[in-house]
């Protein structure tokens, strides 16, 4: 009943055009809809046009057994009188048609041809709105399917028995026929007339089974290739899924399901396939004038041999497709040299108990590759039965053939590299009871690179190809991409993070997204965008191409923030003016936390200042890359954050995570655990923060990272005692009341802050604090240090480079890593808003 549930489904406009097409019908619509089932199982199509009137006759005589039913139901209910109305009148209709079972079929036939081309229009509209596909209902098909094959091995039966019937009525005709034949003697002879006449007799009877069976084996093939036609669209449903979910969407069912259902249609075909082979034996045995047996089933044979080779054919899958064990979410991308796993399927779970089946596997490419190890894989009937038809090639390689003495092949067609598609072939000998077939499948095309570096743009490739591509197989497709409708590419997008993180994009990151693309006057759904840009044309201002800029972030996100994604702490993408929306009407010290939109791969914190003169202030600092995230997570980052202001007093500015939510209530279940007190008391403590001064008018200069490794407390002490006769004068220092610090507790470890300086407008400044336990002496290599040029402090406390990088003490350490240079971003610092703007 999926035809008729959809169409239940449909919007009014095309309900109206259902209603003008059974106002002049026949058939009323109520009777349609309570014999849908029925109706939709029959092949009108072979009675209406088919050359045998026998089979329009029997769905004729079919159709008023089912009315007469249905009217004896409907009499014991009063609620269905109109119903019992329509049905007798309906059955007295069609017993006048001037036609009679043809006219009633092609009446049918037609009336379901209408309900398609219906269907297919509203199906058409609802791609134009971006609405889904009417789909018939989920819950009802599984039942359905499940009970036709239970009919039909009834049906099956059945047959059974009327083939064991007229093999005894055959029988019974044989031995009177010899009978009769031994004793005639005068065609005057009585008793020769009447076993003349009772061999007529046997012999009529005879012929009417004969004809009863090949009607019933007529009807059941119609109805298995009923069910056929309801499976195959199953099968291309499960195959487009898997398209998608190649490229992040929600992954589809497992194939379980449909090798049942595709098991249980070809046991069926192969068993009426037997029962042909029976009838056609029995045709030889008794042959007279106007016998059709014989000629009914070498059609019918022919029809059963033709219908299993679709259904096998079509039943031969690739299950899992390629990918590498490197980077299993992205499949269909392969690396030369590199192993890959592909996995096919044949859903028809019948295999000979003495036949192996073996797979084979070769490539159809724009360049010539070997397959390393073996390209064939067997399947013995022990391990089919136990585990399914299925060929799981884990260790396949691909290498590229040299071409002569010019080395590898070259690529010198018109694609780049990235950009030609490959396609996988697996071939198997497939024989059961006595039919031969070679069954063939295909992959979805791949990518083949030669290194890990092209694996993004590679991604890409794959993404738009199975996105837009009707056609699975083109392998010309990059010859002349299509441009994809943000309809289209916003949900995909999204999928990137769903399938490779966790939680996809909302509708607000995929509007700036959107604005990003197409600008902020583009606000329609059908807006297009090309491959150009989506994956090569550099785009400001980060002046790379958008796929690069997504990519390095779903890389940012996967290794450092997955958590914070996950909980949706990461606001992520919102743009420059969104964020100032976002955070002015905030209290101080609200912040955000969103992707650069000119790092490759940056997140940074904005956050909202209240000036006394009632300017607002949004501050950001610039991005975090991966690399100084491997050194501190974002989380310690936020935690820890020390904003100086101009009396040299730090702070920490980052308060509540936007909207209201308190800083350590939003990322206390991911800070690091405190150290343990009471291990390594030999060595001070330290610790990598984020200290930022608050200068607006100097320019801002690259951020520098410098971990100071760990001293001995009587090693550092010794560097900060100086030695006597050195010109230090401390006593004006001291009446400027320097705070040096508290005095260190003896039982307490101390710990050495190691400042990690991240200014949005100024130059970064290193700055450490450190509580040294007393000790007497310097070391001998600090006696000689010359501190007469050094200025220790102007306006405020700025310490800078008390030991020097060539110590002894500190020899073969680094104490510098490499720093960390990147460029201005456009949104690092806003300035203050004018009043008509807060």
């Amino acid at each position: 009943m999926a035809q008729w549930e959809m169409l239940q489904n449909l919007d009014s406009s095309f309900q109206d055009q259902l209603h003008q097409l059974y106002s002049g019908s026949l058939l009323p619509m109520d009777v349609r809809q309570h014999l849908a089932v029925w109706i939709e199982d029959q092949n009108w199509h072979e009675a209406a046009l088919g050359s045998d009137d026998s089979k329009a006759s029997m769905l004729f005589f079919q159709f008023q057994d089912q009315l007469n039913n249905e009217c004896g139901r409907c009499s014991q209910d009063r609620e269905t009188f109109l119903l019992q109305h329509n049905l007798r009148k309906f059955c007295r209709d069609i017993q006048a048609f001037p036609q009679g079972p043809t006219q009633l079929a092609e009446m049918i036939f037609n009336l379901l041809l209408e309900e398609k081309r219906i269907l297919k229009q509203a199906q058409r509209a609802q791609v134009e709105q971006c609405n889904p596909i009417l789909e018939a209902p989920q819950e009802s098909c599984q039942p359905e399917i499940e009970s036709r094959i239970f009919d039909l091995r009834a049906m099956m039966e059945m047959l059974v028995k009327s083939i064991g019937q007229v093999k005894d009525l055959q029988d019974v005709f044989s031995f009177r026929y010899m009978v009769f034949c031994k004793g005639k003697t005068s065609s005057l002879d009585p008793h020769n007339s009447k076993q003349e006449q009772l061999l007529q007799e046997t012999l009529n009877e005879l012929d009417r089974k004969r004809k009863e069976v090949l009607d019933a084996t007529k009807a059941l093939l119609g109805r298995l290739a009923t069910l056929v036609e309801l499976l195959l669209p199953k099968l291309e449903e499960w195959k487009a899924q898997q398209q998608k979910a190649c490229i992040g969407a929600p992954r589809q069912p497992g194939l379980e399901q449909l090798e049942k259902w595709f098991t249980a249609g070809a046991e069926l075909l192969f068993h009426l396939r037997q029962l042909l082979k029976q009838l056609g034996e029995l045709s030889e045995v008794v042959k007279y004038e106007g016998d059709t047996l014989r000629q009914g089933v070498e059609l019918l044979n022919a029809q059963v041999t033709e219908l299993l080779q679709r259904l096998l054919h079509r039943a031969f899958v690739v299950e899992i497709q390629p990918r590498m064990p490197q980077a299993p979410h992205r499949p269909l991308i392969l690396k030369t040299g590199s192993k890959f796993t592909v996995q096919t399927r044949l859903l028809v779970r019948l295999q000979e108990g003495n036949e192996s089946l073996t797979a084979e596997v070769s490539i159809d490419s724009f360049r010539k590759f070997n397959i390393l190890t073996s390209n064939q894989k067997t399947l013995t009937p022990q391990k089919g039965q136990r585990q399914g038809l299925i060929w799981d090639f884990g260790f396949l390689t691909l290498v590229e053939q040299r071409s002569g003495c010019l080395g590898k092949g070259t690529n010198k067609g018109p694609l780049s590299v990235t950009e030609e598609l490959h396609i996988i072939r697996f071939t198997v000998k497939y024989i059961y009871q006595g039919l031969q077939l070679e069954l063939k499948t295909d992959t979805l095309p791949v990518v083949i690179i030669s290194n890990m570096n092209q694996l993004s743009i590679a991604w890409a490739s794959v993404l738009w190809f199975n996105l837009l591509s009707p056609d699975p197989q083109n392998q010309q497709f990059f010859s002349s991409p299509p441009a994809a409708p943000w309809r289209l590419l916003g949900p995909a997008l999204s999928w990137q993070f769903s399938s490779y993180i966790g939680r996809g994009l909302n509708s607000e990151q995929l509007g700036m997204l959107r604005d990003k693309l197409f600008g902020k006057s583009s606000r329609t759904e059908d807006a297009l965008l090309s491959w150009a840009d989506f994956s090569k044309r550099e785009s400001p201002p980060g002046k790379m191409p958008f796929w690069t800029w997504l990519d390095k972030i779903l890389e940012l996100v996967h290794d450092h923030l997955k958590d914070l994604w996950n909980d949706g702490c990461i606001m992520g993408f919102v743009s420059r003016s969104q964020e100032r929306r976002l955070l002015k009407r905030m209290i101080s010290g609200t912040f955000l936390l969103r992707f650069s939109e000119t790092a490759e791969g940056g997140i940074t914190c904005s956050w909202v200042e209240h000036q006394d003169d009632d300017k607002v202030l949004i501050q950001s600092v610039q991005p975090y890359t991966k690399e100084m995230l491997q050194s501190l997570p974002l989380t310690e980052i936020i935690r820890h954050y020390q904003l100086l202001t101009e009396e040299n007093v730090p702070e920490n500015p980052l308060r509540f995570l936007y909207p209201r939510t308190p800083r350590d209530e939003a990322f206390g279940r991911y800070y690091q655990e405190q150290v343990n007190l009471e291990e390594r008391r030999k060595y001070l403590k330290h610790k990598l923060i984020v200290v930022s001064n608050r200068h607006v008018d100097e320019l801002q200069q690259p951020l520098k990272l410098e971990l100071e490794p760990e001293l001995e407390s009587s090693e550092l002490e010794q560097m900060l005692v100086p030695k006597p006769g050195l010109d230090l004068d401390l006593e004006p220092l001291l009446q400027k009341s320097l705070d040096l610090g508290p005095v260190l507790d003896p039982t307490v470890e101390p710990k050495l802050d190691l400042g990690l300086v991240l200014e949005p407008v100024t130059a970064p400044t290193i700055f450490m604090e450190s509580q040294p336990v007393p000790e007497p002496d310097l070391p001998h290599d600090l006696q000689h240090l010359s501190m007469e040029d050094m200025e220790i402090f102007r306006n405020g406390l700025n310490i800078e480079d008390i030991m020097p990088n060539d110590d002894p003490l500190l020899a073969g350490q680094s104490i510098m890593e490499e720093p960390y240079v990147s460029d201005s971003s456009h949104f690092d610092t806003d300035g203050p808003l004018s009043p008509s703007e807060c």
